[in-house]
């Protein structure tokens, strides 16, 4: 239930699918850093075991005392768990590999579908100002997902331009209405965005062509192309933004970050 004394809170976004390889992580880190770069603050969530997002975004494992672990299962502050990253407006909530029996521990959470919910709702969050909180998702659909999902009020779904990922789309759907249904009725999806695509190839045309046609308006106007500034950039620690700012996919992610924007602009009008 909605607390009428708070302020109007952050934009809470599930980057999410459960199909790995598709861009999820980058898009996180990117389309955070895209919005940053555009005044908005962010949180990014890192809710992968993986932690890919929190290497991305340079923040080493002696720096990772206080996780969305403890922000989910402990009593860890939302102080002592948010950190800043080296892009001015943008924070995250780290990830270890502790994350990955964190599924088995909440089965037996009688709160274990709001935890996250909770944890990003309380009154403490509302000090940082954040316009957009991002969680990005592991990539299958367990129960750290529906979490994400609960606690979001939309789902951003990076689709790989390469063939069966309309397919692969149903069964990420189908999740979405049942928590929609469940435990969180008022969560829409976002918007697909199309990603490592390849304007000479003929499938990722073919492949943006039934987004296009089977999706309407949920598929973004922008789409990532497939680029290797965009692969390298983690390595380094970096946004793609910050790694090669006139890279195709720095443009592209800022292009995202603007659509996206954009559209939440028009929706409050």
């Amino acid at each position: 239930m909605s607390d009428p004394t708070r302020p109007h809170g952050a934009r809470i976004i599930a980057v999410a699918n459960q199909k790995g390889g598709v861009g999820k992580t980058t898009t996180a880190i990117n389309l955070g850093a895209g919005l940053a770069k555009i005044g908005k603050k962010v949180l990014l969530v890192d809710l992968d075991p993986q932690g890919n997002a929190s290497t991305g975004l340079g923040v080493d494992s002696d720096r990772r005392k206080f996780t969305t672990y403890d922000l989910l299962l402990g009593d860890t502050s939302l102080q002592d768990v948010v950190q800043k990253t080296e892009l001015k407006r943008l924070s995250i909530i780290p990830a270890t590999t502790d994350l990955s029996s964190a599924d088995i521990e909440l089965y037996s959470n009688e709160k274990r579908l709001f935890l996250l919910h909770d944890a990003l709702r309380q009154r403490a969050i509302d000090g940082f100002g954040f316009d957009y909180i991002l969680i990005d998702c592991p990539p299958s659909l367990n129960l750290l997902t529906v979490n994400a999902m609960v606690a979001a009020h939309s789902v951003l779904v990076p689709l790989q331009s390469e063939f069966f990922a309309l397919e692969g789309l149903s069964q990420l759907m189908l999740t979405i209405r049942e928590v929609r249904q469940t435990a969180n009725k008022n969560l829409r999806i976002e918007g697909v965005v199309l990603t490592m695509y390849d304007s000479r190839n003929n499938l990722s045309r073919q492949v943006e062509n039934d987004a296009r046609e089977n999706l309407g308006d949920l598929v973004f106007k922008t789409v990532i192309p497939r680029n290797v500034r965009v692969s390298e950039a983690p390595s380094f620690a970096m946004p793609v933004l910050d790694y090669d700012p006139t890279s195709k996919g720095s443009q592209a992610y800022r292009a995202l970050a603007s659509e996206l924007s954009k559209r939440h602009k028009l929706v409050k009008a």
